[in-house]
């Protein structure tokens, strides 16, 4: 796909950020085909060179962007982004409150100068008792219930991955496109906030409401009652190899039992339904897994398959980079600091049946 034809092609888009939520936010316009340019302070933001789970921040995070490394608090780099903010469609900023604000880089301070600006803050809390406290995706994840959901009763657990801060950010990018849709309509522009614990909150909604509807709190998930009876992590014949199978609805239940000659659980007229087997869970249940643990996975998936039943095998995220579905155009090349080259995972959607291309690789502190 050619840059022009990308659906951002043409916007300009100055990102203020750091960590993972605005950084997110920048790459997802990058990857739509947005001129996006990166302010980062002298000698690189600090993600560049964080340890153990940071490492991937900023390579997963900074492609199609191009960077500048601007110390603000100088009049002459200030000046410069100015210059840049003066001409933009949009600009991200994820700082502490104010942080922005006190350099005089604020909406109100840009839009006087382009009134067509979308300015977009993400933060830890939208306005509230708490908007101006510090938060991490982590904190979130811990008052927005989530870390309650995740792990075993009486030991939170955060999610495996950034999953606040990417989510929090596509809300920042759904808010930017909805912002330039009015734009159109009006020629104005607007400021839009995003916040880490609002995106958990409307996450762990569905938890709200199964306590609005039934009385009864949502157990975490390790501990939960499924709303179906095979829904769960199988052990196979080859230790470590794990799998997991989901039966969840009727017709699946019929092919599952057909497949792997359980004639007396599909003849059995309490089972017929989800709900009647949802109650006898407990009564057929190790069968079934004494039936799978005897198995080997590389014979169990294919046939899975076959009848069409929701299944995975266990995965690491190193696996993925052999992954075939991935390999069919889901992974992006990059060049890490280290002159070595990795593929990782491409924007998650096609448009008009292509994905999104690399069109600018990491930029390293040597371009500033």
């Amino acid at each position: 796909m050619s840059d022009r034809a990308l659906p951002l092609a043409g916007l300009k888009v100055v990102e203020f950020t750091h960590m993972v939520m605005g950084p997110a936010i920048g790459v997802i316009l990058g990857d739509l085909g947005a001129d996006v340019t990166r302010i980062e302070p002298p000698g690189g933001d600090r993600t560049r060179n964080l340890l153990g789970s940071g490492a991937g921040y900023f390579p997963m995070y900074n492609r199609n962007k191009d960077s500048v490394f601007l110390d603000l608090k100088d009049g002459d780099d200030f000046a410069r982004a100015l210059a840049l903010c003066a001409d933009a469609d949009i600009v991200i900023e994820n700082f502490r409150p104010g942080t922005l604000d006190r350099l005089g880089l604020s909406y109100e301070a840009l839009s006087a100068r382009n009134p067509r600006l979308i300015y977009c803050s993400a933060k830890g809390f939208l306005n509230g008792p708490y908007e101006n406290r510090a938060a991490l995706d982590e904190v979130t994840q811990m008052m927005g219930g989530l870390a309650y959901m995740t792990g075993p009763p009486g030991r939170p657990l955060r999610a495996g991955a950034s999953v606040i801060d990417v989510t929090g950010g596509m809300f920042g990018v759904i808010g930017i496109l909805a912002a330039l849709e009015r734009r159109h309509r009006d020629g104005g522009g607007a400021h839009v906030q995003c916040a880490l614990f609002e995106t958990t909150a409307f996450l762990v909604g569905q938890h709200m409401a199964q306590k609005a509807v039934t009385g009864s709190p949502a157990a975490p998930m390790p501990v939960r009652v499924s709303a179906w009876a095979i829904y769960d992590v199988f052990e196979t014949a080859r230790e470590g190899e794990q799998v997991f199978i989901g039966v969840v609805s009727d017709a699946q239940w019929r092919a599952f039992c057909g497949e792997f000659g359980l004639d007396a659980l599909l003849g059995d007229p309490a089972l017929a339904t989800n709900n009647g087997r949802v109650e006898a869970r407990d009564s057929f249940l190790p069968r079934i897994r004494a039936m799978i643990a005897a198995m080997d996975r590389a014979d169990l998936l294919p046939r899975l398959e076959r009848i069409g039943l929701p299944f995975a095998q266990i995965a690491r995220p190193e696996d993925l980079f052999d992954d075939p579905q991935l390999a069919a155009g889901g992974l992006v090349e990059v060049t890490l600091p280290s002159g070595d080259k990795t593929r990782l995972p491409a924007l998650p959607l096609t448009f008009e049946g292509e994905r999104m291309p690399l069109r600018r690789d990491l930029a390293s502190v040597a371009e500033g």
